[in-house]
């Protein structure tokens, strides 16, 4: 008997009007992406390529590191959509896609991510996931009563018990509880009410949730934290890792750590999927892909870059963009793990204080591919077959052109390869990526008792 190839996971990673910072600027791109008729076309484009999931990294704020109002005026991811307002739409007019978004641990309370996410997944029939961030902007702190982000080590425990929460009332009720006898006028099942009456150090939440339990259990849980407490919390709660790597053999290094995290909290490594974020730029030469990345570069106004920069090296601007980058700030409160591999980054290769913004203005940080679509599906094949990843999420530099690029020449090749599915098996986002549907923790915990104790 031979063994079924190993097929990636695909995400679609949509950014605000495009990943590359400049991207919007390009004559054929859609600055205006507050466009649902836009949205619904990628979503079915998509579906019809069998993709995973779209995938929403998200912050309740306009984020940036701009030192004034004109500076930040060159930032053109200004506008965006409410994730969860955009994956309830989408939902409606797709059958099989699945949605993922970000929702703070640190800016909302566990009774509402726990109800959103359960309406979401009834409505859309088991096709949603939640990425658990504990935030990084400055912003977004002071939309929300607070002068200053809390700190780094504090917004990891408060997300460690707000994920447990969250589950304890997905678990309010056991699947079946809600009988809705007509001939009795019973309801629910009172033995399958399962009150949360939690009490921790910085939740009470009593529950039951005013929902019945989601379709696929939990839904799909994914987490983007790389640093040491990042980590430890993808190890015990997520399905999915999703980060930024620009070097295979960090990457590689990073996949063994996540594996390991994952089997050291008793979980089966082969079900937590790992999902660098890459920006394909494609041509139908290589010549044809990189005019168009240097178009892209072209279009970074120095504004632009020096805001992008200002949050870890503060105000460049009386530097010279094409000289050395200075030392970066000691007090950072961000996102550790981006900030330390930047830092290394910087110094391995003495980057220009240009040449750093225009790495960064592509893709985040993200992995740029550039070539045509056999080219990059080369690189991806390596990155895959070498064990540096579960997958992918494809992140698009401008609308719709590079998504339909991505979509229309990038993943055929892959499916062309046998590499990527080319058809949906099952109906929920767990069973399209091949995991298991948790058990109600009631029962998870009469299992792991001895039965001679029962």
């Amino acid at each position: 008997m031979t063994t079924p190839q190993r097929q990636m996971k695909l995400g679609l990673n949509i950014v605000g009007n495009g990943a590359h910072a400049a991207g919007w600027r390009l004559p054929e791109a859609q600055a205006n992406a507050l466009d649902f008729a836009l949205w619904r076309d990628i979503a079915q484009q998509a579906e019809r390529r069998a993709i995973h999931f779209m995938f929403w990294a998200d912050g309740a704020a306009v984020r940036h590191s701009a030192k004034d109002d004109e500076q930040l005026s060159y930032l053109g991811r200004i506008d965006v959509w409410e994730p969860l307002t955009i994956m309830a739409a989408l939902s409606a007019v797709t059958t099989r896609l699945g949605f993922v978004a970000s929702a703070s641990t640190t800016y909302n309370d566990p009774y509402t991510i726990a109800r959103k996410f359960a309406s979401l997944d009834h409505i859309s029939g088991g096709r949603v996931g939640w990425n658990v961030v504990t935030s990084w902007s400055e912003q977004e702190a002071l939309n929300y009563n607070r002068e200053r982000h809390m700190e780094h080590g504090l917004r990891y425990r408060r997300a460690e018990e707000f994920v447990d929460v969250v589950m304890g009332l997905w678990d309010s009720w056991e699947d079946d509880a809600f009988i809705r006898n007509k001939e009795t006028g019973q309801y629910f099942d009172p033995a399958k009410l399962h009150n949360l009456a939690h009490r921790g150090e910085t939740f009470a939440v009593h529950g039951p949730l005013n929902i019945s339990r989601p379709i696929q259990g939990y839904p799909v849980i994914a987490q983007a934290g790389s640093s040491g407490p990042g980590q430890n919390l993808g190890g015990r709660i997520a399905d999915i890792i999703y980060t930024a790597q620009k070097d295979k053999e960090e990457a590689k290094a990073f996949y063994r750590s996540v594996k390991q995290h994952a089997a050291a909290n008793g979980r089966d490594p082969d079900a937590q999927y790992v999902m660098p974020g890459i920006l394909p730029v494609l041509g139908s030469t290589e010549a044809e892909a990189q005019h168009l990345m240097d178009r892209l570069q072209d279009l970074i106004h120095p504004q632009l870059g020096l805001s992008i920069l200002a949050s870890s090296f503060g105000d460049l601007s009386g530097y010279d963009l094409d000289g050395p980058v200075p030392d970066a700030l000691e007090d950072h409160n961000g996102v550790k793990s981006g900030h330390e591999q930047l830092m290394r980054l910087v110094r391995e290769k003495r980057m220009t204080i240009r040449e750093l913004y225009r790495m960064l203005a592509g893709a985040s940080g993200h992995l740029v591919m550039v070539g045509t679509p056999e080219q990059v599906a080369d690189r991806i094949e390596d990155w895959f077959n070498d064990r540096a990843c579960d997958g992918f999420n494809l992140i698009p530099p401008f609308m719709p052109g590079g998504s339909d690029a991505a979509l229309n020449e990038l993943v055929p090749e892959l499916q062309r390869r046998g590499l990527a599915q080319t058809e949906y098996t099952g109906t929920t986002l767990r069973e399209t990526m091949g995991l298991p549907r948790p058990a109600h923790g009631s029962h998870r915990r009469r299992s792991s008792v001895p039965r001679a104790a029962e």
